[in-house]
């Protein structure tokens, strides 16, 4: 069987980019077309490589593996190893959806034809095959990752929250924000960031209207009998936020937060309330967001 070198870039060049797009608007990572094909080109050439040369099994894995990191970073330029690690994850179950697409239709169309060698196939399948199988993926792909996502209800993303502070309570709407990963950098205890404007049915007054005095480490303004109250349960909570990598947030230790839910309610004592100065939504719908506690 005589193999093209010239077509086989072409077809893993198409099907890197298909499958690195694809992973790119499930992510919702802003992508730049000309470094996914660059990246799609690096997966191209290895597979001509790995054709032509002959790697020992745990050798290809290993080169296939550190190909992988290699792409990620060149089609998305992950800023940290976390999201490295998730661009990653989505890489894979999106090839093997891709792959087994691809490997159903080759196989219908021409079976006879497919050689595989270091884990690769290859054959004299047309090219619209590839095409066909990059489609056919991409929708598959795309299309369970929506059907997941509508099958999040609001249950799962609101949460019913219920503060008490020295034996004030309020009641509150969270959202459930899974990229909040806020920590008290000293407890290691997770930050729930709530609106001020709500906090004033449990929080003095003079208190909540000094934030950003008591940021600068300014408590002039603030009585003698509130600081003795409160100053040992104030936290700094530094944070990075979209075009602001150095923020910081004042926290407050609360004597519990009570997680209410339909089958069960959670009482922590270990929760940092961040107090955010300005509103998170502008119907209300609600004023706290929480990571996973």
């Amino acid at each position: 069987m005589t193999i093209y070198i010239d077509v086989v870039l072409i077809e893993n060049l198409i099907m890197n980019y298909i499958i690195l797009l694809a992973t790119g608007i499930v992510l919702k990572n802003r992508l730049k077309h000309f470094r996914l094909i660059l990246a799609s080109l690096i997966g191209a050439i290895y597979t001509i490589l790995t054709y032509v040369i002959t790697i020992k099994f745990y050798s290809n894995f290993i080169l296939k593996f550190l190909l992988s990191i290699m792409i990620i970073y060149v089609a998305y330029n992950p800023p940290n190893i976390k999201k490295m690690w998730k661009y990653l994850l989505i890489f894979y179950l999106t090839s093997f959806v891709f792959g087994g697409a691809a490997f159903a239709i080759i196989y219908v169309i021409k079976p006879q034809d497919i050689l595989m060698k270091n884990g690769l196939f290859l054959g004299t399948y047309p090219l619209k095959s590839v095409v066909l199988a990059g489609i056919i993926g991409f929708v598959l792909i795309i299309t369970t990752f929506k059907i997941i996502k509508s099958k999040i209800t609001k249950k799962d993303i609101y949460k019913n929250l219920k503060i008490e502070i020295d034996g004030k309570q309020i009641k509150i709407k969270a959202m459930l924000d899974t990229g909040n990963m806020l920590k008290d950098p000293i407890t290691g205890s997770p930050v729930i960031v709530v609106e001020k404007s709500i906090l004033y049915e449990i929080l003095p007054r003079e208190l909540l209207d000094n934030i950003e005095r008591i940021l600068e480490g300014n408590f002039e303004k603030i009585s003698e009998d509130i600081k003795e109250k409160f100053i040992k349960r104030l936290k700094f909570i530094p944070f990075a936020s979209l075009g602001r990598q150095n923020g910081m947030l004042v926290g407050i230790k609360p004597n519990s937060v009570e997680i209410i839910e339909e089958q069960s309610t959670s009482k922590r004592k270990d929760i940092i309330i961040g107090i955010y100065e300005k509103s998170l939504t502008k119907d209300g719908r609600y004023r706290a967001l929480m990571g996973i506690v």
